[in-house]
This record gives structure tokens, sequence and C-alpha cells, in this order.
């Protein structure tokens, strides 16, 4: 079946989907986005991600009709239309079409489009090793909070990683761990989780609030703070959570282990209570 593609309140196949070279998104970044996964075909979280949309838009003055009830039938539909076992959802919103300037353009209608694929997710034995992750400058802009769709600095960012023989890249602003280039990051220490506090130089996921809310509720401590880096090489454990990833575990830092260099048990209970969320 083909891949799901949107634009302006009409579905397609995905390969006709067609934006204009005068697209704002397309010439200046000047948009927002969300990726949305499905659990047992139901968008999971979905309330919360159209809710951080409209902040997103909302922050860099983007102006748009499209309200997260009529998002809501779009996603659910796509997801119907696809057929999939399992979806992955990326929603966009741009300023729109217009001639070349940095000014805000007038009158002009925003774009609007989404794909829907196939999710597939992350191999289990990729979740039994652990990874290891690399640390890096964090060379973003000022307000990483804005789920923009200016992604540069995190393409080359999670590509050095790569070619580094690291899954992600933890990045670093003046000595402070801030988040990974498509992940939040967190460390045990004591039995605690830490995890950088929300704020301009992080993009609070989803998955990041239900997996502390989640060790809330299971007894254990938390703690949203600044880390620096000399703390986080120490970590007992360390994981990374996201859409896509859920709750992944770190077990090396750049050339060094995380604890016994095994995914900790803390990290596995996480990852459990999560698993239990999204089945009952």
């Amino acid at each position: 079946m083909p891949d799901v593609g949107f634009l302006n309140g009409e579905f397609m196949p995905l390969s006709q989907v067609k934006v204009s070279i005068e697209d704002r998104g397309f010439q200046f970044g000047d948009g927002v986005y969300e990726v949305v996964r499905t659990y047992g075909g139901v968008p999971f979280q979905l309330d919360a991600h159209l809710e951080r949309l409209e902040r997103s838009a909302h922050a860099i003055h983007l102006n748009t009709s499209v309200h997260s009830k009529k998002w809501e039938e779009w996603v659910r539909e796509g997801v119907a239309r696809a057929g999939y076992p399992e979806c992955k959802v990326y929603v966009q919103v741009t300023r729109g079409v217009a001639s070349r300037d940095h000014l805000f353009p007038t009158g002009t209608t925003p774009t609007v489009t989404m794909s829907v694929r196939e999710m597939h997710p992350p191999d289990q034995a990729l979740r039994q090793a652990g990874v290891v992750v690399m640390t890096m400058d964090d060379l973003r802009w000022g307000r990483c909070d804005i789920k923009s769709i200016n992604l540069l600095p995190n393409v080359l960012a999670r590509q050095r990683a790569s070619e580094s023989g690291a899954f992600e890249a933890i990045l670093v602003r003046q000595d402070m761990v801030t988040e990974g280039a498509v992940s939040n990051v967190m460390m045990i220490s004591a039995g605690r989780v830490i995890t950088p506090p929300e704020g301009p130089h992080i993009l609070s996921g989803v998955t990041r609030q239900r997996v502390l809310s989640l060790a809330r509720k299971g007894g254990i401590s938390v703690e949203e703070r600044n880390i620096d880096l000399g703390e986080f090489r120490r970590a007992e454990e360390a994981f990374l959570t996201g859409t896509t990833i859920e709750v992944l575990p770190v077990v090396r830092i750049d050339d060094a282990p995380v604890g016994n260099g095994q995914p900790g048990l803390l990290t596995k209970r996480l990852h459990s209570l999560f698993q239990e969320e999204i089945t009952s």
C-alpha cells in the first residue's frame, strides 16, 4: 500500500504531494512540526502532541486556523487510510507560499502537510544491549523549546555521531548537558532520575513527560535540574527518551562505560512501566 500524504485538507499518495519552491518552509525553515506514533493503531498522546504544535506555532507568530480538533480528525483518518499495523505520523505547518523576503508576508495561507508511514520500532536487540552516545557542543539556536523545522545543527550532530559509531549525539552547552539531537536524556544517580529542566535549551518531549510522570507514580525520585558533563559521565545509569525509541538504555558515553556497561535496573523498570501504560 502507498504511504499516505496530505496537503492543505486533501489526502493523496505521499509521492503526489507537491509544495511550491517559494514555500517559506523550504526557503527559510519557517514552520513547525510534530511526530506521532500509534500503538494498536491508536495515536499515542495525540492531544499532547497537538497542544505542543499549537504552542510552537504561537511562539513563531504563525497564525493558523487549524486547531487541535481538526488535526485530530486528519491524523486519525490518515492512520485509517494507511492501514499499517502501526504508523508514524509527521505533521507540519509552514507560513505558506510567498515571494522570498525575510519579513512575514501578509495575506498568506499556511501550508499544512502530513505524511503517514509504517512505524518500524528499533530492534529489540538494540534495547537489550543498550546504545553508545557521543557528547559534543550544542550549536543550536536559543529557542530549542520550539519544535521548529530548522534542524540542520541536529542533522550535523547526529551524522557526526553516526560516523563515529554512536547511536546519538548528546549536546552540551557551557558544560551543561541539554538533550540529544533527536531525544531527551536522563540519568540515574543514587536511585533518582535526573534530567535537564524545561526551558529554552531543550524540547520537552511528550515521552519525556510521560516517563517522569510514571517514575513519580512508581515512587522513584525525580529531579529536573542542570546536569554538568562530569556528573553525566559518572552516572550509574543513563537513558534516552523519544516518540520512536521510548526508553532506550545508554551503556557508553564517549569512551567510557555507564555503570557496569549494561542497561541498568531502573532504566529497565521505567521501560516496563511505559510498556504497561501503552498496553493498558
